[in-house]
């Protein structure tokens, strides 16, 4: 077997057991091979590429150096993890990462007891490992260390920093590691800094230091307030030295670094020595995003997930979509710069995510006219508030699952001013591969309590170009447009720009035996299925196209009410609350007492897959709309 010969010393790493019964100068050589092992699978099954490539060298030296699993390490961002999960057990599973029923393609503690908690969305580390570290201390288990892995971007996000403060001012020995890929790696400038690094992770100054410190507090000379205020003293003299401040010495959180995140062994022999610190600490190190794949060093953004490639090239292997229609992130993008040089109060925002919905368009075109505001949703839609409220037209692209974290700026700083913001909810439903944490399922449930905002979702292309026309009309208040991942269905998207009626729904088709309720593209399925069940029974279906979850279109409600007894509602969202729920609450306040029969999400989290599984998986697939319209024509 190929792989047999190929990685001599990752086929004998089984567990980190196994990593830890080898000598240290083996070490760069495994490193070597996972790199080798994680290039090699992820040119034949795409995934996340770069992120991981850098954080080699720290994944071997995390699991040599910490009893892992009891000691916990608690990654952030979980596309950095593959090297973890090679070298957990999971080696000869890797191949089936992110496919229907394998790997996760983040960690997951239903996978495996070394991944210590969910980590799909951004930010949590820190918060999660400090509460693990609490839990420890309380357990009195004095030995069990607990590391949070932050970075690729994660550090922008407000809940780091409310981590950070907590740290800072709770009992605690967790070790923060900050892998910051955002610069190269420089050498130490000047001897003074290499001294005190070196004197800082000294064990026998740090022994020493310990010492010290104990004898004062039996005598009574050091308080918890004067070991803070000498702390805060070190800090300063250090700052005063080095001539370098940072916010975490300010926060009286020890400061290392920053050290190489490519040197495997200076790793190692530095988290040896401040693993045993007491107190809160950070090691900041450098690294290179796609390390060891020329590529991707050279180009982070488009090597983060770049698919398919050859290995031996790096010529990424891009299908052929010549003739396919668009997908919906570039309508959207090239519409959104369409619309901005109509209207020159037209404003884009995304959270880090310029490139994945389109927006570096706009970005490309008109730089002074978007922003991307880093890993920080809340901050997105208050800033696009603060804009609004002085005139500005902001469109604020959020994928739907990581909107999650800004409700309550939402409904604090948006929709209580009915504020012109329009929020775009890319990725909504199922996205495949990437699986609970990505899944945009609960949007159409989570938004639809909101007072003052118009929720929408397109049927196809032309009608997300006519609804973000719509939404940047005068005085629409906040105006929610919700479209998946994926393409649509209209080569010729292109449409002229034309307003839609607020709360104004479609037929587009009539009947008279049975009426279903679609919202979304999800339409475009329930219109072959109705198509092929006309066809099988011969009955007549009418088909509604919602386009409105809020306000909806009640006269189109009435209308089915009074001439159907048998309704299905289609929705690519959470059945619980949802579409199907807005519908059957209309029926049941008016007095219609249909039979409705909802399609959507089943209220569990649903694994990751190919979307097409997936929406087999949840009954919303054409062949369960089809089922299910056959049966309720024949009952």
């Amino acid at each position: 077997m190929e792989q047999a010969t190929s990685y001599e010393l990752l086929n004998k790493i089984d567990s980190p057991k196994d990593l830890r019964h080898l000598p240290a100068d083996l070490l760069p050589e495994v490193c070597k091979e996972l790199r080798e092992m994680i290039i090699d699978e992820l040119s034949r099954n795409p995934g996340h590429f770069g992120s991981s490539l850098g954080v080699i060298e720290l994944t071997v030296a995390l699991h040599y150096v910490f009893n892992t699993p009891y000691d916990r390490i608690v990654w952030d961002v979980g596309h950095q993890a593959y090297g973890h999960k090679i070298l957990t057990g999971r080696r000869d599973q890797f191949c089936t990462n992110r496919k229907l029923n394998g790997l996760c393609p983040f960690p997951s503690p239903a996978e495996s007891e070394y991944d210590t908690f969910t980590c799909g969305h951004a930010s949590n580390s820190i918060s999660a490992a400090l509460g693990m570290a609490v839990a420890a201390s309380r357990k009195e288990e004095d030995d069990r260390h607990v590391v949070a892995i932050i970075g690729d971007g994660s550090m922008s996000g407000g809940l780091a920093f409310e981590g950070l403060n907590n740290a800072s001012s709770t009992p605690n020995n967790l070790l923060i590691i900050l892998n910051d890929n955002n610069m190269a790696i420089d050498r130490s400038v000047g001897g003074m800094k290499q001294y005190l690094l070196n004197l800082q992770t000294s064990e026998g100054y740090n022994r020493l230091r310990f010492a010290i410190a104990q004898k004062l507090r039996k005598i009574g000379i050091l308080t918890e307030e004067r070991q803070k205020s000498l702390l805060r003293f070190n800090n300063s003299l250090k700052s005063v030295l080095t001539q370098q401040q940072n916010i975490f010495e300010g926060m009286n959180i020890r400061y290392f670094g920053p050290v190489n995140g490519h040197d495997v062994l200076s790793l190692t022999k530095v988290l040896k020595e401040i693993k045993d610190m007491k107190g809160p600490k950070l090691l900041h190190i450098h690294t290179v995003k796609g390390k060891g794949f020329k590529p991707a060093e050279k180009e982070a953004t488009l090597w983060h997930a770049p698919g398919k490639f050859n290995k031996e090239t790096g010529e990424r292997i891009i299908p052929d979509t010549t003739g396919m229609p668009p997908l919906f992130q570039d309508v959207f993008g090239n519409t959104l710069l369409e619309l901005a040089r109509q209207n020159k109060k037209i404003i884009g925002v995304t959270p880090a995510m310029p490139t994945g919905c389109s927006m570096n368009i706009l970005m490309k075109a008109m730089p002074d006219r978007a922003f991307d505001v880093g890993i920080a949703e809340g901050h997105a839609v208050t800033f696009s508030g603060g804009m609004a409220k002085e005139g500005l037209q902001p469109f604020c692209n959020i994928y739907s699952s990581f909107m999650q974290r800004a409700y309550d700026n939402i409904i604090h700083d948006i929709a209580i001013q009915r504020l012109n913001v329009v929020l775009c909810l890319d990725r909504a439903g199922l996205v495949g591969e990437d699986g609970p944490t990505h899944h945009g399922i609960f949007d159409l449930a989570y938004l639809r309590p909101i007072p003052n905002l118009t929720i929408a979702s397109p049927y196809d292309e032309h009608e997300l170009r006519k609804l973000m026309y719509t939404a940047q009309l005068p005085d629409q208040g906040p105006f929610a447009i919700r479209y998946p991942r994926g393409r649509g269905t209209q080569t010729d998207w292109e449409c002229p720009f034309e307003a839609i009626e607020v709360g104004k729904g479609r037929k587009l088709k009539d009947g008279s035996d049975l009426a279903v309720i679609t919202i979304g593209p999800i339409g475009n399925d329930a219109a072959q299925a109705i198509t092929e069940s006309e066809a099988h029974t011969g009955k007549s279906i009418a088909h509604y196209d919602l386009r409105f979850l809020k306000p909806l279109d009640e006269a189109m409600l009435h209308e089915i009410g009074k001439r159907f007894h048998r309704i299905v509602t289609v929705e690519d969202g959470i059945l619980k609350g949802g579409m199907g729920s807005a519908i059957l609450e209309f029926m049941s306040d008016n007095g219609y007492t249909p039979v409705v029969k909802r399609l959507g999400i089943p209220d569990r989290f649903i694994p990751h897959g190919p979307v097409e599984a997936l929406h087999a998986i949840c009954g919303i697939d054409k062949t369960t709309i089809y089922n299910t319209l056959i049966h309720l024509l024949e009952v």
